[in-house]
């Protein structure tokens, strides 16, 4: 039938036989029959191999069936044979002869209560009320037979010494059992405290041979023995003693104990028991207190580590009279020295033990080596709480110990904070622009969530006390000392810890409190470290040792001097003659003492002469400063890897003196900086400004800047108070600041956009990906000389201008150009009412008509210099003291600076907004106007906060007055002061506190350095802010605050007002264009050279703001004066008899500021170009007079 089928198909398709030549098709046959079903190979293997798996599977079920049913049969049988063996037992207890024997407790009494009681308390996990009672006997029994002591087996054949050691570790499980789920706080479980007390005696009981009454001379080894093999048991973790005891303390002793707990007999009969358990392997023989290294007491050490010291609060829920247990050297030395040894060990189960049910109560915000690091420091020391200046390391203790194994718990919680840690909260330092309407209200259940953990992270810092109280450091670097003195050999036979620790060195020292510093400020990044700082800010001569170390190690190498590998590694001592000069020297060591009590006195307020504030230092900067050549000696050789190239123990020495030297320059005013040059000399400033100078460009300009990001935060913030002081008063040169950058500086161009891609990763959150020139131009904008910064922000303004027009707006004059009409002696009114609400739309283009003051259009059309006049004008008009929106500083330079009272004024706040748009719109078109800001105003423009010594530049008299408080000698109630300042406003006096309860708070000599700082802040800061605020929302409508903070306060003014009052005439004869007939040689143009060289500053200022609408020259030359300064000629025919008589041209010259061209006739004489020049500039009119 198949053949069939082919042959017709072949006949209805005779050509598809012909085209091919295959042969027919071979036939198949199915060997199952014809009614088979077909079926490929790969399914066929499928089926089979499923088939295999549930053969397979049936197999596992049924053997699984089998082993829950064997699992099953033995619970069964094993609950039925121990509750038949408890109740023989507690028959037969009731039966017992007094005149019962050692072996017959053993085999009658214990055997059998181990069995039913370990299967009970393995079968359900907690203690049963019939379990009890049987403990309760049992122990009891024990105890109250010492005639028949179950010990005495311990002392007996080999056979019963095994014995009592097996059912000994039983029952020391059992009770550590009993121990763990005790619970005072229930009165339900009263019975339950009993039974806990008499385990704890059992134990005690078993562990001291001392105590058993068949303890003698002859059996005292083999009860040594037998004791000693228990308390192995007990050190190791098999015993669970010391888990049941971290568990008891934490249920029963926490400090946030309810107040109607009482400390009773049973439970500190508990506490003590389990103490004394604890603390047993420590002394189960007489140790040498220094040999700590035996392993008689590593397993202790390590379980002691593990599950004591990471009890939260361990010093206070300890009971006080039981505390020196803890403390005592025999058992602190050697867990310290465990822990450097088996520091993996013990970190991998401390991190197991947060990961456990029975883990402190905030796992994820303070893991357990967190405690582990605060408790060794408070064990460690004895203080008093309400004195900083009296406490002491605790006897015996070796420092040298205690300083690295501290190091190495604080390394395990950084790591930890640092990859799964707490979050930080993010510190805003902006001054300005805080959007404080983004706020929402959360869930109380959340706020009140968030008040407990940053309260518990208050209360854990402080728990930290001892380290940032001055003793604790000085005791440190005087043990430094001493070991330093101290030759290798004799340390080492003195102390065998040597081998693990070595010496005590300055770099431990300053490893030890860096790492307190980057944990105090991951818990609390507002003030964590803030009494660190102050401590170690304050140290008589610290911050000299700390510098001294680095510039041993940067700057010695860098100038090839000869130097000695024990002193940079050490800094204890040695000679400084090859690092600082010999008179400079001998100054530091002869009046360090001084200079660090006049630091002092600015905290306690006592004796210091009413200095004056010099202007000048005693110690000029010298020619070689000045050099160009000398920027390479300000470009730090080792550091210009950034903080790769050094290693970890000199990057925390940089760490804690950044972020100590930081603070302390917050405190220190001008007058100890320049003149009394205190901690350091003006050199040695130049020289820490150069190291941080180039370690922070070289961190960035790498992309190394998140490599040791504790480091360069530090860093940072140091070198900007450096450069913020030296902007204020100049005590580097400037080549200092650039000599990084001078070599490897980007295109500018490039650098711009580089700074634009890390301003929008910022934004964005992701400032990993941000390019490492950007990183450098946003963190040190300063290694870029200013002119450079200049054309960078031009730079800005050119991208944005195109991104603008991209986007469709209008950028140039035509329709969709704003219109304004004002009229000139109503600017600012009309000027306001057209243009505040535009906002960022300010950036357009602006049409500028303008009403004469006799009400009548003047001519002219506008392409850019009347809009440039307008702003020029308003502006003028806006700052001009007499408006009454701005004031003068009461400085000589007469700076601006927002009026107080401008807050009351009807529409005031919106004025100065106003004025923030038209400054950033004159930023942004390049225009220069004729004021300068105060540098205080100026700094909150910039985000930045201001310190006491900027009030000299706001209000010198009162910057005299807080001086003279400051250091006033006697009792400084005789002043009659108190916290509060008084303004008058509008008429009015407003007395302002500047405290809560401040008019009833007097200004004593132990508070006066609060109020000084109170009444700057005050005038600084607070007062101004609002205004600076509103300012600053005006001005960024159109200039991006990352703009900004490529200049400092004084470069903003120069960027804003272009420099002096005067301007280069080569420079503007060489960028000038000729047109209408006027050339170089032209006779005319040869007379305006000559008279405008002639005039004075004033005059020439006024020539520029005549013909191009700006009194001052560009920033950056005539070159970038767009359009180019043109002279077009006007020709002036003049009869011949005219001119022989000495008559000259009668025309004025006239201006078009739209095209900065100076319309000059053709004059004859130079006295008629000068007469008819400078009527022309002083007419205040432009297009009237052509």
């Amino acid at each position: 039938m198949t053949h069939e089928r082919e042959r017709e198909r072949e006949r209805e398709q005779p050509w598809k036989s012909n085209s091919m030549a295959t042969p027919p098709r071979k036939q198949q046959v199915s060997l199952r029959g014809a009614s088979a079903k077909e079926i490929t190979r790969d399914a066929l293997l499928e089926k089979v191999c499923h088939e295999r798996e549930l053969r397979n599977y049936t197999r596992r079920a049924a053997a699984a069936a089998l082993f829950i049913q064997k699992v099953w049969r033995r619970y069964h049988t094993t609950k039925k044979v121990a509750r038949q063996l408890q109740e023989e037992w507690e028959m037969s207890m009731t039966q017992y002869d007094d005149l019962m024997t050692s072996g017959w407790v053993s085999s009658n009494v214990l055997r059998p209560f181990l069995f039913f009681v370990t299967c009970s308390s393995t079968l359900h996990q907690k203690l049963q009320i019939t379990t009890i009672k049987c403990m309760l006997t049992c122990f009891k029994t024990i105890l109250q037979n010492p005639e028949k002591n179950f010990c005495s087996l311990a002392m007996g054949t080999l056979e019963e010494r095994s014995t009592w050691l097996y059912q000994a570790r039983k029952l020391v499980s059992i009770c550590s059992f009993i121990l763990a789920e005790c619970d005072h706080t229930s009165l339900a479980n009263q019975e339950n405290v009993l039974l806990t007390a008499l385990a704890m005696q059992l134990i005690v009981a078993l562990t001291d041979p001392r105590g058993w009454k068949s303890f003698n001379n002859v059996n005292h080894i083999n009860a040594g023995i037998a004791v000693k093999n228990l308390i192995e048991f007990i050190a190791t973790g098999k015993s669970g003693l010391y888990s049941s005891v971290r568990r008891y303390i934490m249920n029963s002793n926490g400090p946030l104990r309810r107040k109607s707990d009482v400390l009773t007999d049973d439970h500190f009969l508990i506490t003590a028991s389990a103490i004394t358990l604890a603390l047993r392997p420590f002394h189960v023989a007489d140790l040498n207190i220094n040999d700590v290294g035996l392993s008689d007491v590593k397993d202790a050490a390590e379980q002691y580590c593990t599950f004591l010291l990471t009890v939260p609060w361990l010093s206070q829920c300890v009971p006080a009279v039981l505390l020196p247990a803890f403390k005592h050297a025999s058992v602190l030395s050697p867990c310290l020295l465990t822990l450097l040894i088996s520091k993996e060990r013990i970190f991998v189960e401390m991190s197991k033990l947060d990961q456990s049910k029975f883990c402190s109560s905030c796992p994820n915000l303070i893991p357990s080596s967190g405690w582990a690091l605060a408790n060794i420091i408070n064990l460690a020391t004895e203080y008093d709480n309400g004195s900083g200046d009296s406490g002491r390391f605790v006897q015996g203790l070796d420092c040298r110990v205690y300083v690295h194994s501290v190091i190495t718990i604080s390394e395990n919680l950084l790591c930890w904070l640092e990859n799964c840690g707490c979050p930080r909260n993010e510190e805003n330092d902006e001054y300005i622009g805080n959007d404080e309407s983004s706020i929402e209200t959360a869930d109380p259940d959340i706020l009140e969530k968030t008040a407990s953990l940053g309260s518990l992270k208050v209360s854990y810092i402080e728990a930290f006390k001892p380290v940032y109280q001055q003793w604790h450091l000085m005791k440190l670097l005087a043990m430094a000392k001493k070991d330093f003195s101290m030759p290798e050999a004799d340390t080492s036979a003195a102390n065998p810890s040597f081998e693990y620790c070595g010496k005590l060195e300055l770099i431990d020292i300053a490893f030890f409190y860096s790492c307190m510093l980057r944990i105090f400020s991951s818990f609390n990044p507002m003030g964590g470290s803030m009494p660190t700082l102050n401590m170690l800010s304050f140290t008589p001569g610290f911050l000299v040792e700390l510098w001294r170390v680095l510039e041993g190690s940067f700057l010695c190498q860098e100038d090839h001097v000869g130097n000695d590998d024990k002193l940079c590694k050490n800094g204890i001592s040695g000679s400084h003659n090859d690092i600082v000069m010999e008179k400079k020297q001998g100054r530091v060591a002869k009046d360090a003492g001084n200079k660090w009590t006049s630091v002092l006195q600015k905290i306690t307020g006592k004796s210091c002469n009413d200095v004056d504030y010099v202007q000048s230092t005693n110690s000029p900067l010298g020619p070689s400063l000045d050099d160009g050549d000398a920027c390479d000696s300000w470009d730090v050789e080792p550091l210009r890897r950034g903080s790769q190239g050094i290693s970890k123990e000199i990057s925390c020495l940089l760490h804690l003196f950044c972020a100590t030297y930081a603070h302390l320059l917050l405190v220190l005013d001008d007058i100890e900086f320049y003149e009394k040059q205190v901690p350091f000399m003006l050199e040695q400033q130049r020289r820490i400004a150069s190291v941080l100078n180039t370690l922070v460009y070289n961190g960035f300009s790498h992309n190394n800047g998140h490599h040791n990001k504790p480091l360069m935060d530090a860093a940072v913030r140091c070198l900007h108070l450096l450069y913020e002081r030296d902007c204020r008063h100049r005590f580097s040169p400037p080549s200092l600041w650039i000599a990084p950058a001078r070599k490897g500086r980007p295109p500018i161009a490039a650098a711009a956009r580089a700074h634009e891609a890390v301003t929008a990763n910022l934004r964005s959150a992701d400032a990993l990906t941000s390019p490492s020139m950007g990183s450098v131009i946003t963190t040190t904008p300063h290694v870029f000389p200013f002119e450079e910064r200049v054309q960078m922000f031009r730079e800005f303004i050119k991208l944005d201008k195109v991104s603008r027009r991209m986007a469709g707006e209008v950028a140039g004059p035509g329709p969709g150009s704003i219109e304004i009409v004002v009229r000139r002696d109503h600017i600012v009114e009309d000027g306001f009412k057209q243009l505040n609400f535009l906002g960022s739309r300010l950036k357009s283009w602006i049409n500028v008509s303008f009403v004469s003051e006799c009400g009548l259009p003047e001519a002219g059309l506008d392409y850019g210099g009347l809009s440039k006049e307008f702003l020029t004008d308003i502006s003028r008009t806006a700052f001009d003291p007499g408006y009454g929106l701005f004031s003068q500083t009461s400085t000589s330079e007469r700076c601006l600076i927002p009026n107080t009272a401008a807050r009351l004024v009807e529409n005031g706040m919106q004025m100065i907004e106003f004025l923030g748009r038209v400054v950033g719109k004159a930023l942004y078109e390049g225009i220069l106007l004729d004021y300068s800001f105060s540098l205080v105003f100026v700094q909150k423009l910039l985000g930045r906060y201001s310190f006491l010594d900027e009030l000299s530049t706001l209000d010198p008299e009162l910057y005299r007055n807080l001086m003279y408080v400051k250091h006033y000698e006697g009792d400084v109630r005789e002043l009659s002061l108190d916290f509060t300042v008084t303004e008058e406003l509008l008429g009015q006096r407003v007395v302002t506190e500047l405290k809560s309860g401040g008019k009833n708070m007097a200004v004593t000599n132990e508070n006066k350095l609060q109020y000084v700082h109170a009444i700057a802040d005050y005038k600084l800061n607070r007062q101004i802010l609002p205004l600076a605020n509103a300012f600053y929302r005006g001005l960024i409508d159109l200039i991006s605050p990352s703009w900004l903070s490529l200049f400092n306060a004084s470069e903003f003014n120069q960027l804003l007002s272009g420099g002096k009052h005067d301007f280069d005439v080569d420079d503007l004869r060489s960028n000038t264009r000729y047109t209408g007939g006027y050339s170089e040689g032209s006779r005319t143009i040869k007379l305006f050279w000559e008279v405008i060289t002639g005039f004075e500053p004033k005059e020439r200022c006024m020539l520029l703001k005549f013909v191009t609408s700006c009194s001052r020259a560009p920033l950056l030359g005539f070159k970038h004066l767009q359009p180019t300064f043109t002279i077009h000629k006007v020709a002036c025919d003049v009869p011949l008899w005219a001119m022989i008589g000495g008559q000259d041209v009668d025309r004025l010259p006239s201006a078009s500021t739209c095209y900065n061209t100076l319309k000059l006739p053709t004059y004859k004489r130079p006295s008629t170009l000068r007469n008819k020049l400078l009527y022309a500039i002083s007419s205040n009119a432009g297009f009237e007079l052509s």
